[in-house]
């Protein structure tokens, strides 16, 4: 039995994006728990998809005594303010400090995030409780997916533990690996750790593990783990943020470097195989809704277009109207378009009651080129408070806390308004509106995949649709400057800087 201290710290940055994240957005509860601290963390994350759930539900059953200190989310956006990093750094270290004697660390983190000081959030942050707790404490790292591995991180950490799922079904399975990791450390010892880096960034839409290539490399992966490698671990990448060390990458740990070298060279071979297949369409937005307007008619079930570039997931602010002005001009009678941010117009609906006509500018909030406000009359067809229990796998087990939500209807094109942006992902978000998914015609989705998770299901097709936002689906679209001299941007691309 062994004392782990467990705590967390969550943000994807896209230093693209219009509006930073503050403290009191890691406050606040929106589709994962808001700053929970101490005791209360043994119970809020109870059944939640969330590696901290997973990690305090494994090493329950192996009978380690647990030390909470303290765990935050934000939503994606661009960078975390100073104040907000220092502040929640500063309080994790020193309820660790507090603990006493302890023999190992848990720390569920994101992997992605960039702060208005420091490219290289968790690296930062490893960095500075590896000098408090020293050279020989186990600290184990659960990681997103989409986590830019910095070598930082990796000289800090004893074990970077990556989820292989996205959608991110496997998050609290990632923390139960996570538990494994650090119980071996803490009783044998250390492992040999080696890392490899990509030459190509992934568009977030290739990096789906329910279709080819990822499936196959992920595969790999859970394959590399036998004899003397331990732990085997690849992370895509946040294309959407401007530093050094972003792109896909590998770690593994084994008994023996030679190990752990072999290992990460036969991945990053399978990977970098994999790189002429890492392509797909990517649709317009009048384009996409004649197309489905045509499917439509003889589907039987709904045409999914995904809104991939203002996905409030990858940092967008979940407020444009690209696809929303093509649905409504192309004539889509039936299309429902989910979820637009606009806590004031929101608010309005609210106030006029269902079955109201009321004129409206809604979206465009953050501004930003090509994002304007939807200006017109509206007929308000529902109202939620937008608290609800989640449903499908992704954000199964956790309760979502939107804000007022409404639904406005303008010529047969339905529109579902929250107060708080969450990506799209889970068909309660519309049934609690009053919006039943596998009826509609033309689901418009601000996601990039992880709507697939619970979506998919229901889908005849899913199409990715390029309306303006702050996630471009082609990297060579962001105006990188500090990411590194030499990388191609999208697979097969130029080297960026050559």
């Amino acid at each position: 039995m062994a004392r782990f201290a467990i705590g967390g710290f969550q943000h994807e940055t896209n230093t693209f994006a219009p509006v930073k994240a503050g403290f009191r957005d890691f406050e606040m509860a929106d589709g994962w728990p808001g700053l929970t601290r101490g005791d209360a963390m043994l119970t809020a994350f109870d059944g939640i998809n969330l590696p901290i759930a997973g990690f305090i539900a494994m090493a329950r059953r192996q009978g380690h005594v647990l030390l909470p200190t303290l765990w935050c989310s934000a939503s994606p956006s661009a960078e975390v303010e100073t104040d907000a990093y220092e502040r929640i750094v500063g309080e994790l270290l020193e309820r660790i400090g507090a603990l006493g004697k302890i023999d190992g660390i848990f720390l569920d983190l994101h992997g992605a995030m960039v702060t208005e000081e420091h490219q290289d959030g968790e690296g930062e942050l490893l960095e500075r409780l590896r000098k408090q707790v020293g050279a020989e404490l186990p600290i184990v790292v659960s990681l997103d997916l989409h986590a830019n591995i910095t070598e930082r991180m990796v000289r800090h950490a004893s074990a970077l533990v990556v989820c292989r799922t996205y959608p991110h079904v496997d998050l609290a399975e990632t923390g139960e690996a996570s538990t494994i990791a650090l119980d071996r450390l803490a009783r044998q010892g250390p492992l040999f750790k080696a890392l490899r880096r990509t030459d190509f960034l992934v568009p977030l839409t290739a990096q789906c593990t329910l279709i080819e290539p990822a499936s196959g490399i992920y595969r790999a992966v859970a394959e590399a783990e036998a004899g003397e490698v331990a732990s085997a671990s690849f992370a895509f990448g946040f294309p959407p943020a401007d530093i050094l060390e972003c792109g896909p990458a590998i770690v593994t740990y084994a008994a023996s470097q030679r190990a752990a070298d072999a290992a990460a060279d036969r991945l990053l071979a399978v990977v970098n195989a994999k790189e002429t297949a890492f392509a797909g369409k990517i649709w317009q937005p009048a384009e996409a809704v004649s197309y489905a307007r045509a499917k439509g008619n003889s589907a039987t079930r709904p045409i999914v277009l995904a809104d991939t570039q203002d996905n409030p997931g990858a940092g967008g602010t979940s407020d444009t109207v690209g696809l929303l002005r093509a649905l409504v001009d192309g004539r889509a009678e039936g299309a429902v378009f989910a979820n637009l941010c606009d806590p004031k117009s929101a608010e309005a609906a609210h106030r006029a009651g269902i079955g109201a006509q009321i004129p409206l500018a809604i979206g465009g909030w953050a501004g930003g080129a090509g994002n304007s406000p939807y200006e017109g009359t509206f007929t308000v067809e529902a109202l939620g408070d937008g608290n609800f229990p989640a449903t499908g796998p992704f954000y199964r087990g956790n309760r979502m806390q939107l804000g007022p939500m409404a639904v406005l209807r303008k010529d047969g094109v339905r529109v579902v308004l929250c107060s708080r942006k969450q990506q799209c992902a889970d068909q309660a978000m519309l049934r609690h509106v009053g919006i039943e998914p596998t009826a509609q015609k033309i689901l418009a989705l601000k996601s990039s995949v992880h709507f697939r998770a619970d979506f998919q299901p229901i889908a005849e097709e899913i199409l990715i649709v390029a309306a303006p936002g702050a996630n471009p689906v082609d990297n060579r679209d962001l105006p990188y400057k500090r990411i590194r001299k030499g990388i191609r941007l999208m697979p097969l691309g130029q080297p960026f800087g050559g």
